[in-house]
C-alpha cells in the first residue's frame, strides 16, 4: 500500500454517509469509492460527498484493485452475501453490526478469512472507543469494589424503518439496538454466562420491538438489559459495586462516566475527548491490523462477534424470531459464486 489507505463503501444509506464523512476528515485514509445496486444511486452519493469512484454494482466495487478495505453498510440480511463477495475478491472487510443474521454465517466467513489471510472485522464501534479503555481502568482500580450487577438501556423511536419492521431485512430491535447492550455487558462482565432469560413484544410481522434480557453469569453476577425500537431511552449503563457504582452516559457512544461512592457522592467524572464522529477509531484499528497482516482486530476479535451472535441466536430461539432465508447458502463458500454474482450484476 502506497500513499493514503483507500476505502470503498458498499451501500448508500445513512451509515454509509456517516462513514464517508468520517473518512474524509481523516488524514491517513481516503474515501475512494462507493458501490450501490444502481449507477444512479452511486453517482448521486459520490457527487454529494466528493468521492472519486462510483460503481453501479457491488461486483464492480470489489474488483477495483486500488481498494484496501471494503466497508459494508447494507441491511443485516445482506451482510453474509456481501461479505462473501468481498472476501472472494480478496478484499479486507469491515462489516457493520449486527455482523450477520446468525452465528453459523459468521463462523463460515471468519473461517474463510482466516484460512486465506484476509482481514475481516465487525464494525462494533463501541469496542474501539477510547472511553471503553477508561471504563476498564476505573473498574480495575477497585474504586467501586467488586461489581456484581449492571443495567443498560438503549431505545430509539425507529419503528417506521424498514430495517426494523421487515423480517426479510433481518429486522427487530435485538440485532439493531440490543446488540449494543449485549456488547456493553460483555465488555464489563465477559461471556462466562450461565443462562439468559428474555421476553419481547412484536410487530405485526413477528419482529421484536421491545426486548428485556436478563443474563446470569456463572460467578453470580447479573446484567439486566432493555432495548426498544418504539421509544427513546436514557441510553445509560449502570455498574453496581460493593463500594459504589458507575453511571455511563450513553452506552452507544460514551459521553461521560460518573463514579459514585457508597454514600451516593460523585467522586469522579470522566468526560469524552473531542472526536470526529466516533467511527474513526475502528478505521484506525483496521488500518493498523491490515498493515500488520492480521485477520482480525484485538478490539473486536472474531471470537467476540461469534459470542454475541450466539447469544442473539439463543434469544431469538426463545422468542420465536426468525428471518426468511437466513440458512440459505451457508454450507460452504464456493469461489464460483463470485463469478455467478458477476453475471447477475451485468444485467442490472
Amino acid at each position: 500500500m502506497f500513499g493514503r489507505f483507500k476505502v470503498g463503501i458498499m451501500g448508500t444509506g445513512s451509515m454509509a454517509e456517516l462513514m464517508a464523512m468520517t473518512l474524509k476528515s481523516m488524514r491517513n485514509v481516503s474515501c475512494y469509492a462507493i458501490g450501490s445496486r444502481t449507477k444512479e444511486s452511486a453517482d448521486s452519493f459520490a457527487k454529494k460527498l466528493g468521492i472519486k469512484k462510483a460503481y453501479g454494482s457491488y461486483q464492480e466495487l470489489v474488483k477495483d484493485p486500488k481498494i484496501d478495505l471494503i466497508y459494508i453498510a447494507t441491511p443485516h440480511s445482506e451482510h453474509f452475501k456481501n461479505v462473501k463477495l468481498a472476501l472472494l475478491a480478496g478484499k479486507n472487510v469491515l462489516c457493520e453490526k449486527a455482523f450477520m443474521l446468525n452465528e453459523k454465517q459468521a463462523d463460515l466467513v471468519f473461517n474463510y478469512a482466516e484460512e486465506n489471510g484476509i482481514f475481516l472485522s465487525e464494525a462494533m464501534w463501541t469496542r474501539f472507543h477510547p472511553m471503553r479503555k477508561k471504563l476498564q481502568e476505573i473498574l480495575e482500580s477497585g474504586v467501586i469494589g467488586e461489581p456484581t450487577m449492571l443495567t443498560a438501556s438503549l431505545g430509539y423511536n425507529v419503528a417506521d424503518k424498514d430495517r426494523i419492521t421487515k423480517p426479510e431485512l433481518g429486522g427487530g430491535a435485538l440485532l439493531d439496538l440490543g446488540v449494543y447492550t449485549l456488547n456493553f455487558a460483555s465488555m464489563v462482565f465477559g461471556n462466562d454466562v450461565d443462562d439468559i432469560i428474555s421476553v419481547c413484544t412484536y410487530n405485526d410481522e413477528g419482529m421484536d420491538m421491545n426486548d428485556s434480557i436478563t443474563i446470569k453469569y456463572k460467578d453470580g453476577r447479573m446484567a439486566v438489559l432493555n432495548t426498544s425500537a418504539l421509544s427513546m431511552s436514557d441510553r445509560s449503563g449502570v455498574i453496581y459495586g460493593s463500594k459504589g457504582y458507575i453511571i455511563v452516559d450513553n452506552i452507544n457512544n460514551i459521553e461521560g462516566i460518573s463514579v459514585y461512592d457508597e454514600n451516593h457522592n460523585e467522586v469522579a467524572y470522566h468526560k469524552r475527548h473531542r472526536q470526529k464522529t466516533g467511527y474513526e477509531y475502528e478505521i484506525d484499528a483496521c488500518v493498523k491490523a491490515i498493515q500488520q497482516k492480521l485477520t482480525e482486530c484485538s478490539e473486536m476479535p472474531h471470537s467476540e462477534s461469534l459470542m454475541m451472535l450466539k447469544f442473539m441466536d439463543f434469544i431469538r430461539k426463545r422468542n420465536d424470531i426468525t428471518f426468511p432465508g437466513e440458512w440459505n447458502g451457508i454450507d460452504e463458500i464456493d469461489e464460483d459464486e463470485f463469478y455467478e454474482e458477476a453475471e447477475e450484476d451485468d444485467f442490472e
